[in-house]
């Protein structure tokens, strides 16, 4: 059976985490408390957020570049 981690380690996904722990009185207050902190980042934070999390599932995805989009498939017109 093939590894679904192809390579990597799943303690890999665990590097590098930030670890916090927040009390809520709800479910409603802590979703409320994530979207002000999701609102609050700069898209800078978002964008290296994404290429993180692209490059601990995909390590070569940054050489790959457009490999994975160039093909273009022709439809057929009825």
């Amino acid at each position: 059976m093939p590894d679904i981690y192809e390579g990597s380690r799943p303690a890999d996904y665990n590097m590098n985490v930030e670890k916090k722990v927040r009390i809520f009185a709800s479910f409603e207050e802590a979703d409320k408390a994530d979207a002000r902190e999701d609102a609050a980042m700069s898209p800078e934070e978002r964008l290296r957020i994404l290429l993180e999390l692209r490059d601990r599932r995909h390590p070569d995805a940054a050489e790959q570049r457009l490999a994975r989009v160039y093909r273009v498939v022709k439809l057929e017109r009825s």
